[in-house]
């Protein structure tokens, strides 16, 4: 199973001074040096974390791959298919939210993320889609010809604790997404104490994981944070 590292949160920190320390890409480095597959960082159409310079700094340095997560706004998207980076991961945005909060709708056809994905695509980026862990959503973006999707497991996160629900949900969705032929990705709310289960689940190769590990990051090291989270991985798959 491949850990992507989402560095979001390292400029975060950043921003809130508006300086040049810690340094996202730099935070990127040491997650790959301890094991991180891939590196995700989401360009906001507010730039609230994550700016245009610092996903062109990613695209430089980063040695394994870059997951860029980004909404349907023009310019963003005209941004990132410049940059060509490995994966393209479509999210929804919404000003107020605190973080992504569910996945994309696709109860209906957007002619929008059709346009997108086409131009994403042509990039040469492999494109993702952050959906719900839905059967409709499932079939829907099998329907749009995306080789991968990635599952919202902020209902599991949330709730991991008192029912097994989501995470029987979370099963059944990654068995009906590779049934159809798309690649498993999973994120959102991931944590050293709930994410083994969801690492367990067989058809899930990828997973996303940002805040927890920065949290960590912020009080042991970068190094440290995604060593133990890579181990965590590693034992729920033996």
């Amino acid at each position: 199973m491949r850990l992507y590292v989402n560095i979001d949160h390292v400029a975060t920190i950043r921003q809130a001074r508006r300086t040049d320390e810690p340094d996202p890409a730099n935070a990127a480095r040491l997650a790959e040096a301890a094991g991180a597959d891939g590196i995700t960082a989401h360009l906001r159409e507010d730039r609230r974390h994550i700016q245009d310079a610092d996903l062109e700094a990613l695209a430089r340095v980063t040695r394994t791959v870059l997951n860029a997560e980004l909404a349907l706004a023009p310019d963003v998207v005209a941004f990132v298919c410049r940059l060509r980076p490995f994966q393209a991961t479509l999210v929804p945005e919404r000003r107020e939210e605190v973080t992504t909060e569910g996945g994309l709708d696709l109860s209906r056809k957007d002619p929008r993320l059709v346009e997108t994905i086409a131009h994403l695509t042509a990039a040469g980026s492999r494109v993702s889609l952050f959906i719900d862990p839905d059967p409709r959503a499932i079939d829907a973006s099998a329907d749009l010809g995306v080789p991968a999707v990635e599952l919202h497991t902020g209902r599991y996160a949330h709730g991991w604790r008192s029912s097994g629900a989501a995470l029987a949900q979370l099963a059944a969705a990654a068995k009906h997404a590779a049934g159809r032929g798309l690649a498993v990705h999973a994120g959102h709310g991931l944590t050293y104490l709930n994410v083994q289960p969801v690492a367990s689940i067989p058809e899930i190769e990828e997973l996303n994981i940002g805040h927890s590990i920065v949290s960590r990051a912020v009080m042991t090291g970068m190094t440290e944070a995604v060593a133990l989270m890579r181990s965590l991985i590693d034992e729920a798959r033996r």
